[in-house]
């Protein structure tokens, strides 16, 4: 089983992939927490936990790490401190330790951020952070989905390079796409978006990239 380090996995998003991936038979979760009160619940199920903070140095950390899903945020706090350049450390850690699959939660409208209306600054961090990872040596997938909804999930998607329409998607199928992007016949070195739609995860990420 593969050894997968997820950031932010104390985030909402982030629970839901390290449930998925704990019931995987393919990997095994490392679940990144910031404080030491958020250890706990994780120790609590078996799995991984280690302490690191993206504001600090994290050099070493994805040692022992087959692959990484990036989805830590700073929620619009601190988007240069976490959401940019902790990801840049992470991108730099994942490089030195050859980790083999990079998967980032980025957002729709990241390409393009200076024609955002709200949310600029945080669209410029998560650009910035998925240009420093697509100009890395590292396999990467990209994951840009519309805004999140806490309903539950469908297991379906529209998934697009770049959608021409903007719309929302559930936590648990943005979870779920993050962690299918992992296996090695996923789509390599690819950026995509996703909202709710009427396709398999699946099967909408066999696209021909």
């Amino acid at each position: 089983m593969e050894r997968v380090m997820i950031a932010g996995a104390n985030g909402t998003t982030g629970k839901k992939i390290v449930n998925l991936l704990k019931s995987s038979q393919y990997f095994e979760p490392v679940a990144m927490v910031r404080k030491e009160e958020q250890i706990a619940q994780f120790k609590n199920e078996g799995i991984d936990t280690v302490l690191a903070d993206l504001e600090k140095d994290i050099s070493g950390l994805l040692k022992n790490i087959d692959k990484v899903i990036f989805a830590a945020g700073s929620g619009g706090k601190k988007v240069v401190e976490v959401d940019q350049n902790g990801a840049y450390k992470f991108v730099d850690d994942a490089i030195k330790n050859n980790i083999k699959k990079f998967v980032m939660l980025s957002s729709m409208g990241a390409d393009k951020p200076s024609e955002a209306n709200d949310l600029k600054e945080y669209l410029k961090a998560k650009h910035n952070a998925d240009e420093y990872l697509k100009s890395s040596t590292l396999t990467y997938a990209i994951v840009r989905p519309g805004s999140l909804t806490d309903d539950n999930g469908t297991g379906k998607i529209l998934l697009a390079e770049s959608l021409q329409t903007s719309g929302a998607i559930s936590r648990d199928d943005v979870a779920q796409t993050l962690v299918r992007a992992l296996h090695d016949d996923a789509p390599k070195n690819v950026t995509f978006e996703i909202i709710e739609g009427d396709t398999l995860i699946g099967k909408a990420l066999g696209y021909d990239a």
